[in-house]
């Protein structure tokens, strides 16, 4: 069984989030952030993972805290729930498009986080996320959980599509990385290993 559970408690957020990487893409998501929560759905629908996150946070201040620490969380649930990255696929790629939004995203389980988020958002509000999380959480996720992730809007004009493009794009592209190929026998690295 691959898959990770992690909590984690602060004086901003209460957070536990658990994967199941070889799911069926059911996701009971609560973050509080309607449109988050939405997100998220799309993760594990388009990644096939069984998902659950429920998190408390200051939302009374703003939801940043909230979005960032689910990210922080649900990067090392993944981790886990890899563990020893023998039969890994290891990298990932998806093109999506939502009406006149398409989005790209690329990503290598390598060991070595980094975020590249090429979108040119507007500084406004879908519900109570504001456009700019998008981008915290998935750096949040990608330091977590060791792996490179880049994401490009390739086109866009509604801020609705052009997000739900890139979580979709990235719910695929997580899919294709963490499969297990028959054909790896070790870990899918030169170096014999996945880190820095």
């Amino acid at each position: 069984m691959r898959t990770g559970n992690i909590s984690r408690e602060t004086k901003e957020t209460r957070i536990s989030v658990a994967v199941d990487l070889d799911g069926t893409g059911t996701g009971t998501i609560g973050t509080g952030v309607g449109f988050f929560d939405h997100m998220l759905d799309h993760v594990a629908r388009h990644g096939l993972f069984d998902l659950e996150v429920k998190a408390e946070g200051d939302l009374h201040i703003d939801p940043h805290h909230t979005v960032e620490d689910v990210g922080i969380c649900l990067g090392r649930a993944f981790l886990q729930a890899v563990g020893e990255p023998k039969g890994l696929t290891r990298y990932g790629h998806a093109v999506v498009p939502m009406d006149e939004a398409l989005a790209e995203v690329t990503v290598d389980f390598s060991g070595r986080p980094f975020l590249v988020f090429s979108a040119d958002l507007p500084k406004a509000r879908l519900g109570e996320f504001d456009a700019e999380l998008a981008e915290e959480f998935l750096r949040a996720f990608s330091v977590q959980s060791r792996m490179t992730v880049h994401v490009d809007l390739r086109r866009g004009k509604n801020l609705h599509h052009c997000i739900e493009a890139m979580f979709k794009a990235f719910g695929r592209a997580l899919r294709q990385a963490v499969t297990l190929d028959p054909r790896v026998l070790s870990v899918p690295s030169t170096k014999g290993m996945l880190e820095t």
